[in-house]
């Protein structure tokens, strides 16, 4: 099933055993498959610990059935219907590398995803200014665990080491990987190099977009 037909709740309840269980085990009832889970716990004004979840779900499922079944579960103080984050910030770029360059590179994907979503396209920017092997490692395979990510553009003067064997990493996964023309080993590791940042922000969007023609693997190991 495709992102545009997810749906989306928020609930809100108390922090203690089962209380999880019961609420996988109510999507599970009606026959609503749970494909996104988020939970963070937050208090009450009686100090009283609650998780919030927000989740997101597919299936053929009577909404009103469901979420009077959740309402009713012991533990639950609110359910909350939602659009889904697909819905709402659809396809992720996410831009990774040093200050000045990142913002080059978001400047170019924010202009071209403005471009498109003025039209209903749905394509959101992320991006983290970040210095170090070790750190940028970790950001770059932390980017594997992210919902949505269509895309990856590494920003920066130099990357190798830990930082390409990440990249190789994200590329199995299925995300194709843009580097700025660098120093060092990631640029022959990127599916494509691209030297202007902003010509590589708009490359990423381009990517992504279901109307624009430009596609990555058609010119992948290419520099330009």
């Amino acid at each position: 099933m495709s992102e545009d037909n997810l749906k989306a709740v928020c609930i809100y309840a108390r922090n203690q055993k089962g209380v999880l269980k019961d609420i996988a085990g109510t999507f599970a009832d009606h026959n609503a498959n749970i494909v996104m889970i988020h939970l963070e716990t937050i208090h009450g004004r009686n100090e009283d610990a609650y998780d919030e979840l927000y989740i997101e779900y597919e299936g053929d499922v009577h909404q009103d059935n469901l979420l009077t079944a959740l309402h009713e579960l012991s533990g639950v103080r609110d359910v909350i219907q939602h659009v889904s984050f697909g819905d709402i910030y659809g396809k992720r770029v996410i831009i990774i590398g040093g200050g000045a360059q990142v913002a080059q590179v978001a400047m170019g994907a924010v202009n071209e995803a403005d471009r498109h979503n003025i039209r209903g396209e749905r394509i959101s920017v992320d991006t983290i200014p970040l210095v170090g092997e070790k750190t940028l490692s970790q950001a770059v395979d932390a980017v594997t665990r992210l919902p949505r990510v269509e895309i990856l553009v590494l920003a920066g003067s130099l990357m190798g080491g830990a930082v390409s064997e990440s990249v190789d990493r994200v590329k199995a996964a299925g995300i194709p990987v843009i580097a700025l023309n660098m120093a060092g080993s990631v640029a022959d590791h990127a599916d494509l190099v691209v030297t202007d940042p902003i010509q590589a922000g708009v490359f990423a969007v381009m990517h992504v977009s279901t109307i624009a023609v430009f596609d990555v693997n058609r010119v992948r190991g290419r520099r330009f």
